[in-house]
């Protein structure tokens, strides 16, 4: 019974076989180590994300809330940062004087930029787990096929074959397979999951994005000192 038992079978596979469980069980501990990483981030960013839309419409003066910001050591990000270069950008328009519209599409370009930046930070590496959710599944059928043909070809001077002489060969196949499985499954789940989260919180950016413009459209007919006195 021993004989049938996962160790046992990995230990006696055949190298090929070993290669492709220790490539499956690297890509298995990499995505695992990426999910927590990109779930650690994306719930720091919802919890930014509401912390600063509630500080955002509290009432608060736009020029308190980015000198607040601007002199915080902690990096910005998600729409911290959307928000930062926004009213920075307005605020150097202003200052230069240029047209009320030519004051908002500085504004808002560099809000696209920022908000470009974060969906990419927020995007990042997150093809890994496609790839590992897509091709797990092939590496470990080739192992199988592979640990599969070897048991076949070992039977080739073999007089009378039977169940217990192949049994061992295609089982310890089969664990490539099963190995094939598990690192692919929770790589398309997580995938998905953080997928659906990106969609949600480019949303919010980009929704952000459109009710800052339209705040700074009003801001833009009040004198430059006052949207700027702070900075």
């Amino acid at each position: 019974m021993n004989e049938m038992s996962i160790s046992h079978l990995v230990a006696n596979a055949s190298l090929p076989v070993q290669f492709v469980l220790l490539v499956l069980l690297l890509a298995s501990v990499l995505s695992w180590a990426l999910i927590y990483i990109k779930w650690t981030y994306l719930k720091q960013c919802r919890r930014e994300a509401k912390t600063f839309e509630g500080r955002f419409w509290s009432g608060i003066n736009l020029s308190d809330l980015f000198s607040q910001l601007s002199t915080r050591q902690e990096k910005r990000y998600g729409m911290e940062s959307v928000f930062e270069n926004g009213f920075r950008e307005f605020a150097r328009a202003r200052k230069a004087e240029l047209s009320s519209a030519d004051v908002i599409n500085a504004a808002h370009r560099s809000m696209k930029v920022a908000t470009a930046r974060e969906i990419e930070a927020l995007e990042n590496n997150l093809s890994f787990l496609a790839t590992v959710g897509s091709v797990s599944p092939y590496i470990g059928l080739f192992g199988t096929v592979w640990g599969i043909m070897e048991s076949f070809r070992s039977l080739a001077g073999v007089q009378q074959a039977t169940l217990a002489m192949v049994a061992p060969g295609i089982s310890e196949a089969l664990v490539a397979t099963a190995m094939g499985l598990l690192a692919a499954i929770p790589a398309v789940i997580a995938y998905n999951a953080f997928a659906t989260e990106i969609d949600t919180l480019v949303a919010r950016y980009e929704n952000f994005v459109e009710e800052f413009t339209g705040i700074l459209q009003r801001q833009a007919q009040a004198p430059a000192s006052t949207a700027a006195a702070s900075i």
